[in-house]
C-alpha cells in the first residue's frame, strides 16, 4: 500500500448464472474460474428458481478452502418481476406477491436486492413495485440495494434511472454480472469495505457499497445469447427423451445426485424448524437484523 491510500476494497460478484438454469457453466466450473482467473473476493451463484447448484458450488468452496467465499442467492420470479435474494438458506417460490417473498428472504436472513430495474429486455421490477415495498410498514419488507451496474443490455436500459432512484430512496447500489458464462464473470461488481461475505453483508446494510461494470456491445452479447441457445437445446433435448420417450434421463443441474438428495434433506429440516419456531411463543419477526444467519 502507498502513502496516502486507504486498504484495498473487497470485490463481489453475486449475480451469476449456471447450467441449472439458463448459464453455460457447473457450479465446480464457476468455483474454478472465479479461483484462477477472476480477482473477486465473493461470488454467489443466484439461478432462476433454484438454489441447488449455488448450494453445491458453497460446499465445494468450502471443503477446499480457497480464497473465494460463496454465498446462496436466487433470482426468483416474482408477480411484479424478478427479484433477487443473497444469503439464502432454502429455494423462494415463484410467482408469489412481491412482498411476500420480499418478507421471505429477510426471514431467511437474506437481503432483497432489485435486480437489472426497469429492463424491457427481461422481467425486470418498474418503479411502482419498487415502490410499494419501499413504502411498507411491514418491519420484514423493505429494500436492501438496488443493482444500478449489469453488463447486460437488461442493466444498461434502466442504469441511469435506477441510479438516480437509489440516491430519492436512500438506497445503496451494487454491481453485479448477470453472467451466463465463465467469461462474463466479474464484468459487473460491487466494491465493499473488507474482503469477506459478512463484510459484504455489512457493507449492504450500512451503505457503504459502490458498484462498476463494463460494457459488452452488440456482438459480444450476441456470442453470449447464442452460448446460452446451443445450451439450452440440449436442455430441450434431455426433456424430450425423458418425457417423450420414457429414458432415464434427468435434468443436468450439475450436481451429484447425492449431493442433491443431502441438500433437499437439509433444506426440509431447515423449513420444518422455521415452522416450529414460527408456531412457538413469542416468536420475533426478523426484522433488519445485520447478525442473521449467513448463507
Amino acid at each position: 500500500m502507498t502513502a496516502g491510500e486507504g486498504p484495498r476494497l473487497g470485490r463481489a460478484d453475486m449475480h451469476i448464472h449456471s447450467i441449472a438454469s439458463d448459464g453455460t457453466a457447473s457450479a465446480v466450473q464457476i468455483l474454478e474460474y472465479v479461483e484462477s482467473h477472476t480477482d473477486l473476493d465473493v461470488i454467489a451463484i443466484a439461478d432462476h428458481e433454484r438454489i441447488e447448484a449455488a448450494v453445491e458450488c458453497q460446499r465445494i468452496a468450502r471443503q477446499r478452502g480457497g480464497r473465494v467465499e460463496v454465498v446462496v442467492a436466487e433470482e426468483v420470479t416474482t408477480r411484479s418481476g424478478h427479484l433477487l435474494g443473497v444469503f439464502l438458506q432454502a429455494q423462494l417460490k415463484r410467482n408469489q406477491r412481491l412482498e411476500t417473498t420480499v418478507a421471505e428472504i429477510h426471514e431467511q436472513g437474506g437481503l432483497a436486492i432489485v435486480p437489472h430495474p426497469f429492463s424491457a429486455f427481461t422481467k425486470g421490477m418498474r418503479k411502482h413495485a419498487i415502490m410499494r415495498v419501499h413504502r411498507s410498514a411491514d418491519p420484514l419488507i423493505y429494500w436492501d440495494a438496488l443493482e444500478g451496474f449489469n453488463p447486460s443490455t437488461a442493466g444498461r436500459y434502466g442504469r441511469a434511472a435506477t441510479i438516480r432512484l437509489a440516491a430519492e430512496l436512500g438506497l445503496p447500489l451494487v454491481g453485479n454480472s448477470d453472467g451466463h458464462t465463465l467469461d462474463t464473470i466479474g464484468d459487473g461488481r460491487t466494491l465493499f469495505p473488507g474482503t469477506t461475505a459478512e463484510d459484504y453483508r455489512r457493507a449492504v446494510l450500512a451503505g457503504t457499497t459502490t458498484g462498476t461494470c463494463v460494457t459488452w456491445g452488440f456482438v459480444r452479447e450476441t456470442r453470449i445469447y447464442g452460448r446460452q441457445v446451443r445450451k439450452q437445446v440440449r436442455d430441450v433435448s434431455r426433456w424430450g427423451r425423458r418425457t417423450v420417450l420414457g429414458q432415464d434421463v434427468p435434468r443436468d443441474l450439475g450436481v451429484p445426485y447425492d449431493q442433491l438428495a443431502l441438500h433437499r434433506q437439509r433444506e426440509a429440516e431447515y423449513l420444518a424448524a422455521r415452522r416450529g419456531a414460527r408456531s412457538s411463543p413469542g416468536a420475533g419477526d426478523g426484522g433488519r437484523d445485520p447478525e442473521g444467519p449467513s448463507t
